[in-house]
């Protein structure tokens, strides 16, 4: 059976199954590659690095308010 006639029968492009043949082949490490896991694994830890980096700016943020608050002659601003 060809390649062509699977991809038919499950009614797809015949290029589609050879892409899908071909990640699969990287997702077995069969063949050099970016894997699909590898792709979600980098997605997730961008996430992460950009949540990080948000709440190191939200703690110097707070750190440069309550600093100043502690000058002399300064008081907190009321809300």
């Amino acid at each position: 059976m060809t390649v062509e006639q699977i991809a038919k029968g499950f009614g797809v492009h015949p290029m589609t199954m050879f892409e899908w043949l071909c990640q699969a082949g990287i997702d077995a490490g069969a063949e050099p590659g970016v894997s699909r896991t590898d792709e979600v694994e980098l997605r997730e830890a961008r996430k992460r690095i950009k949540l990080i980096e948000q709440e190191n700016e939200v703690l110097h943020r707070a750190a440069a308010y309550l600093s100043q608050a502690n000058l002399p002659g300064k008081a907190l601003p009321r809300s």
